[in-house]
């Protein structure tokens, strides 16, 4: 809070400020407007929501506040950047970007906000840094249902992709140092995403759909095409780390790519677990 007061023009709004903040880290059974208000003292949730919704304060300026207090803290040796998405259930209509649409949260398509985070990650621990609502198509182009919801009115639609693009472009701008980048499918098919770490010369390992083409020195071909024409011995077990019934070991095999151009591009492949000799 000491490093985020200054955001907070009046000390009414610093103040509900951090009572939300001691919300959202407190065990509450669940959290919404009302137990977060209940848990600051307050009769009813209007602060809560008056916070949220017309406070003046720049909640960009305290994302990049947030920014330099993790990196800080976990330090930059081995550090990763991650990019996913996640959802939030909702019953109602009025919530920016809200539609039916598919979210890990429920793991089907549910009536829902989702949002693209980036996250910050290195052996000392992990949080996120950077955050972008997802505004489907549907929003993108009701200019009515935009300003109910208060949505400004330079925001266009962006796909996944490009929203990960310009939170990783942001966080790099400010200097933020990190190995390389990962991501899962949804962020493996954007080109301009690719093509922007290139640029910056960061690494990335990002997933792609087993119907994804690469192209190999015979020419292009399907990610599982290569996959299958590869040798027995192409082949090793790894483990990609302890769960509950102890390694969880894939077989991996590298596939070389892209050959002519510049850098060094390998396609990750992972099979299932080595299969145990017949006796």
């Amino acid at each position: 809070m000491g490093r985020v007061a200054c955001r907070f023009k009046r000390v009414e709004t610093r103040r509900r400020f951090r009572g939300l903040l001691e919300g959202l880290l407190a065990e509450l059974p669940r959290k919404n407007c009302w137990t977060i208000a209940e848990h600051a003292g307050d009769r009813d949730p209007y602060g809560v929501q008056y916070l949220l919704s017309r406070a003046v304060w720049d909640a960009d300026q305290v994302r990049d506040d947030l920014r330099g207090y993790v990196t800080e803290q976990l330090g930059a040796a081995g550090a990763v950047l991650v990019v996913d998405e996640t959802g939030d259930l909702k019953k109602g209509t009025c919530s920016a970007g809200v539609q039916r649409q598919y979210t890990g949260t429920a793991g089907r398509i549910e009536k829902s906000q989702v949002a693209v985070f980036l996250g910050y990650a290195t052996d000392a621990g992990h949080a996120f840094i950077d955050r972008e609502l997802y505004l489907p198509r549907i929003w993108a182009g009701d200019t009515a249902r935009r300003q109910a919801a208060g949505v400004p009115a330079d925001r266009h639609f962006a796909a996944k992709p490009e929203l990960a693009r310009r939170m990783l472009a942001r966080a790099l701008d400010a200097g933020v140092q990190a190995g390389w980048a990962t991501g899962d499918e949804v962020y493996g098919q954007g080109p301009d995403l690719r093509g922007e770490l290139e640029q910056r010369g960061v690494g990335y390992v990002l997933a792609v759909a087993s119907s994804h083409r690469v192209t190999l020195g015979v020419g292009t071909r399907r990610a599982d095409q290569a996959a299958a024409a590869l040798p027995k011995q192409a082949w090793q077990p790894l483990s990609t780390g302890t769960g509950a019934k102890g390694e969880r070991l894939y077989r991996w095999a590298l596939v070389g790519i892209d050959h002519q151009r510049p850098g060094c591009r390998w396609l990750p492949v992972a099979a299932g677990p080595p299969q145990p000799p017949h006796r």
